[in-house]
């Protein structure tokens, strides 16, 4: 299961910071945002990822506070092709995340399985 990583606030800043910058202008960027849930139930809060075809290794996750920063790399395949269709995206990815209610990260736990990365943070009493 990927690890969930404390980081400094000025890391998490400057990921944020390139995140906003890429998807803020209306340019292709080489780091793309995958679908993601986020909800809540009783007794936590799930983020809910779809990164299909990714290794463990491949996936960091980060929290700092109330911001959650999830990112990786999905990599193209070595061989030359001549695509017809192209909507699998590729390359670096990152999603940030705001958590909508305090949690408790010692809690927390993940689970990557059929390309869905979820974690789950138990609620702060």
């Amino acid at each position: 299961m990927p690890t969930i990583i404390r980081k400094s606030e000025s890391h998490l800043l400057e990921t944020r910071r390139e995140t906003h910058i890429s998807t803020t202008w209306h340019v292709r960027s080489n780091v793309w945002r995958p679908a993601t849930d986020v909800y809540e139930t009783e007794t936590g809060v799930v983020v809910r990822v779809e990164i299909a075809g990714l290794r463990e290794e491949d996936i960091e996750v980060v929290i700092q506070g109330e911001l959650l920063l999830i990112s990786g790399n999905r990599s193209d395949l070595p061989e030359r092709r001549a695509y017809h269709q192209m909507e699998i995206p590729f390359g670096r990815f990152t999603v940030s995340v705001v958590m909508p209610a305090s949690i408790v990260i010692e809690g927390a736990f993940t689970d990557y399985q059929d390309g869905f990365l979820t974690i789950h943070f138990p609620k702060d009493k």
